[in-house]
């Protein structure tokens, strides 16, 4: 073992940016509360050989509150100074060689933030407060720059390392933005990309964009230069790179010249074994930063659980990382890291320090990214160490963190071989005791009353005794089973129970067999055992003799009771303290002198240590108790309580006290001579150990979070600190002043940047009053898990905890000017908190009095109160009271209370009066009230604008009408007052529904007057619709177009929600509009709006958007069908591809054929056919080709328009081309088939039929002849033999499916009219469905007799239509061809109409292809025309 001292320090502050730093050379620091600590590591450290190279090296002390910032200058030469901020609002600049503070300002008003301190400048200190207060502070120059560029909260900042001028700050809303601070805090960038807290800040180690091959288009999230600046090209500006962590998970790498996102790093949820949590909890995730200097290309980074990560920055589109220490998983943090800091030894190797929740700072290899070494640290006070007695140099220290530490002092590879338990434990641990013989067996117990076992060799849960503590436990004992436990037989009960010792003054004996049965109160035993009648002394302290024979037992009172075994019979009273006893200790057995083991050594709340030798008494057993009031040795020289005792196990009568003078004593008690006084604490000692191998070797424990371990040889006094060195040392540990209980807010679970922090030194009225403070910051987030201990507290404060019982008095609990009981034993594990809330400890402000005139005339002199008396008889037995006495009455009005009636409402006015001038209506109302003048009370109230809502809930006392009065008048009162709400909804509660929506609509209440009018009034009441209408109109003004649109529909006004709706003017407004008017039926309004969105987003480059778009409305499919055969078709023209050009052409033509869509079709001819397709067969020549049928096709579609625009001009003045839109051409061809049936020449007039021609201008025809001439004569390629054949054969075949889907309705419906009963009697129209036949011939034999068609027929008609299908060839079923059969029609039409445009051959051929092909009824009226 080691002969240097060590240090347990406290943990590192959490939830800052940057509270640790290191500097070349080996020096690191860390902010721990209201210090900073300071660590030697590397070969400069002086460690042992073998052993990790650091040692804590001294501490810097001065702030009074929680250190928020910590930062080393960087600069060579000055690697000695470093600065500090705090919640006490200064900002010092240390020399940590000497340890003092050089300068310091306390420019800032707000909580600091952030610090550091620049790379470039030597003297420049950067720091910004949660107000956004920046303040750059030139320590060489004393001077300051004050800058406040956003009003919001700053998370951290820090200095370009290429650039003196430049900040980088980053806010708690997630911006980042930089800083010019030459140019008095100019934005440079204002990077907008994280959407949470900005956790870290770290700029790329080398200038330039070239260290990293990053694609900017492609990664790049945010739009380049936001703030629209054009920056210089300066060589902090470019080409510099940024990394960034946020709450939000995420990493975002940036380019500073660009002054855009470039990577985006998003971190892994990595499922460890035992570790991690849920990524989704945003509060307990810290993202911290380091860039290594040396590597550009990496990044390091913390993660979700505590793990660190090396990112290779190299491959941008891959997100590679590294774990840190993968080999070895349990050597990394258990919970998330807060700092990352580089380090670079005396002997060059580049290390890592890294500080954790998990209260651990590690060290790691860059070069292997393994962990180096661990330094612990505690999160609260060191209440209790234990030696073990078995597993020699096992120390075990109980911690107000709800951890045990378990540290093994003897290993030779790590002075820091300390091992954590928390499970179950869940609270402060202020007592331990390890088991006399069973190794790893450590008893503890809690601030809550808890005891348990742990077995320090498993990774068990312990287990935990069913019976708990009213208060904290202060002592565990191992002692032997007494009564009723030691009942049993040698093998049903253990020769070791453990005992337990708690606030209330109880202790219990539980069995370590059976934790789960109850363990029995001892008092019992003793009452019993020695005939006690009278109340028992509240016990604080309990101790066995090594040989487990005799206990004692410290009282409150002071007393200390000697019983022994096996019954507890009491032996001996020890009457010597007068105060609270905190500790007893027996010396032990094994010294050079056995009657030494006699000794027991006691300390209680007055300072002074009395040693008692009890050998006499014990040896002699009287039969009756004996009282000592002499004590063997004293040992004076404390100045404080006594907290803790122990006998050094390597000599005898040795003795070593701690005490909350601040220092532990050691002292030869067999001379009364004190040896040696160790001052290393800040805090108050709780507990002092020695070393069980080491005679030179003490470990302590105090309130400042710190376990030493210290030389007796090595210290420089020799006894406690008396005078004005006791006042120093007062000073050194009480150097913050009490908290102000002032206006701060707390912070809640998701904002733990303000926590604040002690040194645990406040005056004990105070800490009897607090929670305590474990880790000097505020973390409400659950710390009460199992997995997470912890359990800092937000205010500035400890608790001490106190054997004393809580008095109820109210002056022992308030805040009172913090003064300190000195005779109250305050010691920390021994103190129960008091459970009740601060504000119930504060004085409660007493209530006004109702009649504070006649109070006062009560508590005049006594004189007056005599004559008042006299008057009073006076008045009340005398028949008739004379003038002076009536007057006198008047004057003295406060005697109406013991008079009449009269006199009382007399005292009431001049009483209410007062209350009225003295600003208290209330309570006149109340006055008024007791009188029984109600109604009054609510004039006088409405008239004064002072009506209440209790005025007016008791107003129906006095009658319904008062009541409605009363109603009315408070509403208009509340519109004076602005509460339209409240008013309107007090006007609901009188049924005047239509006032109170008019009130708030009037008011522009439309969200509430809707609400109130939906759920009071008719659906079909207009003052709805005109409530939508007019709310409506107001957000369509102000620009809430989804809002108005929403009023719009509830008013039933579709058309006008799709309008305003559109009203934006962007494409995602005017699809939803498109959508919301196809929904509600305005096709025309739906139709052009989904093309103006498709427009929007075809100009945007958007060609998928604008084909969904289009994909909206029918007739705007078929137009984007349509352009997309048009364009190929231009497509093909261009590369001379005249075949494609064809195909694309004719899919148009035939899509505008099918839709009915006419004018489509000759627009798309007059565009790209203007000259007919003569061109068009130029350019595909004479060669045979595939694409000869659709050439043909498109030919007749063609000839098929023209043949049509001539008809129509027949009938036309003045001939127009595009006449007829948007009609389906079937539908257009039933209509003119039915002119020919009203104009036939054997139906009708031969000369009516061609009665247009009468009305034709004369010139007009020579022009058709000419043009009939030409059209007429390409009407031959209408007219083929095989296309009428063809579409005969589908036609056939289209009717016998319709003909078989018909018979198969009918006969569902005939099988559903039996099963309910009804006969199946056919009406004629069903037969003549049944019977329609498939061809003209039999159709016509078939429908005079009525005969419906069998099934065998229609199969054998079917078979040989398809028969006929499969011998055309398919270059002609592969392309459309007009209508053979409606072309004929037309023709003979127009020769009807006009005689001489058709030629006779032409007639002919068409009634041939009638005759032979047209089978359906519609072509055998049109054949019946000719």
């Amino acid at each position: 073992m080691g002969q240097e001292p060590r240090t347990l320090p406290p943990s590192p502050n959490w939830y800052c940016a940057r509270c640790s730093d290191a500097v070349p050379g080996g020096l690191f620091g860390f902010a721990a509360r209201t210090s900073v600590f300071l660590v030697r590591v590397g070969p400069g450290a002086g460690a042992s050989h073998g052993t990790p190279p650091f040692r804590v090296i001294g501490e810097l002390v001065g702030h009074t509150e929680r250190v928020s910032g910590f930062t080393f200058s960087h600069h060579p030469g000055q690697y000695n100074l470093c600065a500090t901020s705090s919640d006490d609002g200064t900002v010092k600049i240390w020399n940590v060689e000497t340890k003092t503070v050089v300068t310091e300002h306390a420019f800032h008003q707000h909580t600091i933030s952030a610090l550091h301190w620049s790379p470039r400048v030597k003297d420049l200190i950067v720091s910004g407060d949660e107000k956004g207060v920046i303040f750059c502070y030139w320590l060489n120059r004393n001077d300051s720059q004050h800058l406040f560029i956003e009003p919001r909260t700053i998370f951290c900042l820090t200095c370009s390392p290429h650039h003196e001028d430049l900040v980088a700050i980053g806010y708690k809303d997630g911006i980042v933005i930089i800083i010019d601070i030459s140019k008095k805090g100019e934005v440079i960038h204002r990077l907008r990309g994280h959407d949470d807290e900005i956790h870290s800040i770290a700029w790329c180690p080398l200038p330039g964009e070239d260290c990293l091959s990053i694609n900017q288009e492609e990664h790049s999230e945010e739009p380049e230069i936001p703030n629209g600046k054009v920056i210089s090209q300066t060589p902090g500006t470019k080409g510099c790179y940024l990394a960034t962590g946020s709450k939000d998970q995420t990493i975002r790498i940036w380019s500073c010249f660009r002054g855009r996102g470039v990577m985006v790093l998003k971190l892994p949820y990595l499922k460890r074994r035992g570790g991690g949590i849920d990524p989704a909890v945003k509060e307990r995730l810290w993202l911290t930063l380091h860039w290594p200097q040396d590597q550009p290309t990496q990044l390091v980074s913390s993660c979700l659980g505590g793990e660190l990560l090396l990112w290779d920055l190299t491959q941008s589109w891959r997100r590679k990382y590294t774990l840190f220490s993968a080999s070895s998983e349990w050597q990394t943090h258990s919970r998330i890291v807060f700092n990352l800091c580089p380090l670079q030894t005396e002997d060059n190797k580049k290390l890592l320090l890294s500080t954790s929740m998990d209260r651990d700072i590690k060290c790691w290899d860059m070069s292997t990214l393994e962990c180096c070494w661990t330094l612990p640290s505690l999160g609260g006070f060191a209440y209790s160490l234990a030696f073990s007695p078995v597993d020699t140099g096992c120390l075990a220290i109980g911690v107000g963190d709800g951890m045990i530490r378990v540290w093994n002092t003897l290993s030779l590879k790590n002075n820091y071989d300390v091992k954590n338990f928390w499970q179950g434990v869940k609270s402060k641990v202020t007592a331990l005791c390890w088991h006399p013989t069973k190794e790893g067996c450590l008893a503890f117990g809690t601030d809550d009353g808890k005891v348990g076992l742990y077995d320090t060799y498993s990774n068990r849960p312990p287990q935990i005794s069913s019976t708990y503590h009213k208060k904290t436990v202060y002592t565990l004992a191992w002692g032997p089973p007494v009564p009723p436990m030691s009942l049993g037989g040698e093998g049903d009960r253990p020769s070791l129970t453990l005992y337990s010792c708690g606030g209330e003054g109880i202790v219990l004996q539980h069995n370590p067999w059976k934790l789960s049965g109850e363990a029995f109160d001892i008092n019992k035993l003793i009452r019993d055992t020695n005939s006690i009648k009278y109340k028992l002394p509240v016990h604080t302290e309990i101790s066995w003799k090594a040989d487990g024979k005799i206990m004692a037992l410290g009282n409150e009172d002071g007393s200390i009771e000697i019983f022994h075994v096996p019954n507890l019979k009491l032996i001996c009273t020890i009457q010597q303290h007068h105060k609270l006893v905190n500790a007893i200790s027996w010396h032990h057995e094994h010294g050079s002198q056995p009657e030494l083991s006699y000794l027991m050594a006691s300390g209680s709340n007055n300072a002074v240590i009395y040693v008692h030798n009890l050998k006499t008494v014990i040896e002699s057993n009287p039969e009756s108790p004996v009282t000592i009031t002499e004590p063997y040795r004293t040992l004076s020289g404390h100045t404080a309580k006594i907290t803790s005792l122990a006998w050094s196990p390597h000599h005898d009568g040795r003795l070593v006290s701690a005490s909350y003078d601040g220092t532990a004593q050691v002292w030869d008690t067999l001379r009364e001579e004190p040896l040696c006084n160790f001052r290393g604490h800040r805090g108050r000692l709780l507990c002092v150990e020695w070393s069980p191998l080491d005679p030179d070797c003490i470990y302590s424990g105090a309130d400042d979070f710190c376990v030493y371990k210290w030389l007796t040889s090595m210290q420089d006094h020799s006894r406690p600190p008396q005078g004005k060195k006791s006042i120093e040392l007062e000073k050194k540990r009480f150097s913050q002043p009490k908290p102000k209980l002032k206006k701060k807010k707390k912070p809640t679970s998701r904002v733990p940047v303000k926590q604040e922090s002690f040194d645990g030194n406040e005056e004990e009225s105070l800490k009897e009053n607090s929670g305590p403070l474990e880790n000097g910051v505020s973390d409400q987030e659950g710390e009460e898990e199992a997995q997470e201990p912890e359990v800092p507290c937000s205010l500035a404060s400890v608790v001490t905890v106190s054997r004393e019982p809580i008095i109820s008095s109210p002056g022992s609990l308030g805040f009172e000017k913090s003064k300190v009981i000195i005779n109250n034993k305050v010691t920390l594990p021994k103190k129960e908190a008091p459970k009740e809330k601060p504000e119930a400890l504060i004085k409660k402000r007493k209530a006004r009095s109702m009649l504070p005139l006649s109070t006062s005339l009560d508590h005049r002199s006594k004189e007056e109160l005599h004559q008042d008396c006299l008057l009073l008889a006076t008045a009340k037995h005398s028949r008739e009271l004379n003038e002076d006495m009536i007057a006198d009455l008047e004057d003295r009005f406060h005697l109406g209370l013991f008079t009449d009636r009269a006199t009382l409402h007399k005292m009431i006015e001049v009483e209410g009066k007062g209350h009225l001038e003295n600003g208290h209506p209330e309570l006149f109302h109340q006055l008024m009230l007791w009188k029984g003048d109600l109604k009054g009370v609510l004039q006088t109230a409405a008239e004064r604008g002072e009506l209440t809502d209790n005025l007016v809930a008791m107003a129906p006392v006095a009658g319904y009408h008062v009541w409605l009065w009363a109603v009315e008048a408070f509403a208009k009162q509340l519109c004076f007052q602005d509460q339209y709400v409240k008013a309107a909804s007090h006007l609901l509660s009188i049924h005047k529904v239509y006032e109170a929506v008019e009130l708030l609509k009037s008011n522009h209440f439309y969200r509430e007057a809707i609400a109130i009018a939906k759920a009071r009034l008719r659906p079909e009441d207009p003052i709805l619709k005109d409530l939508y209408l007019s709310w409506g109109a107001i957000l369509e003004k102000d620009g809430h177009y989804a809002m108005a649109a929403k009023c719009y529909l509830g008013a039933t006004s579709t058309y006008d929600a799709a309008k305003v709706l559109a009203k934006k003017g962007d494409a995602a407004s005017l699809r939803t509009a498109a959508e919301l008017a196809a929904i509600v039926g305005e096709e025309e309004l739906s139709a052009s709006l989904a093309l103006r969105c498709a427009q929007e987003l075809l100009l945007a480059r958007n060609w998928v958007g604008a084909q969904e778009a289009l994909q909206l409305h029918e007739s705007l499919k078929l137009l984007l069908h349509i352009c997309h055969d048009l364009t190929l078709a231009l497509l093909s023209q261009q590369v001379a591809s005249w075949d494609e050009a064809v195909k694309a052409l004719l899919r148009a033509v035939v899509r505008s054929y099918d839709s009915g869509n006419f004018t489509i079709m000759q627009e798309v001819y007059s565009a790209f056919l203007p000259e007919g397709c003569d061109h068009l067969r130029e350019k595909l020549g004479d060669r045979p080709s595939s694409n000869t049928p659709a050439f043909k096709s498109l030919e007749a579609f063609f000839i098929y328009g023209r043949l049509y625009e001539f008809w129509w001009s027949l009938s036309t003045p003045y001939p127009e081309s595009s006449v007829w839109v948007g009609v389906d051409h079937r539908r257009k061809t039933a209509e003119h088939s039915q002119q020919l049936d009203d104009a036939s020449p054997e139906e009708g007039d031969p000369v009516a039929s061609c009665q247009p021609e009468l009305n034709r201008p004369p010139e007009l025809n020579s022009v058709l002849t000419e043009e009939s001439i030409q059209v007429l004569s390409a009407c031959k390629e209408l007219f083929s033999e095989r296309h009428a054949s063809l579409q005969n054969s589908q036609r056939t075949i289209a009717e016998v499916q319709d003909t078989l889907a018909e018979m198969i309705r009918q006969h569902q419906k005939n099988q559903l009219g039996e099963s309910t009963g009804n006969g199946p009697d056919k009406s004629e129209s069903e037969q003549e469905a049944e019977g329609s036949p498939s061809s003209f011939q039999s159709q016509c034999s078939k429908e005079e007799k009525n005969e419906p068609v069998s099934l065998p027929e229609l199969t054998k008609r079917l078979t040989e239509a398809n028969e006929r299908m499969t011998k055309f060839p398919d270059s002609i079923k592969s392309w459309p061809f007009p209508d053979v059969l409606e072309c004929c029609l037309v023709l003979l039409h127009i020769g009807s109409q006009c005689p001489g445009y058709v030629t006779p051959e032409m007639q002919q051929q068409a009634q041939e292809l009638l005759q032979k092909y047209g089978n359906s009824k519609v072509y055998k009226r049109r054949q019946a025309c000719t």
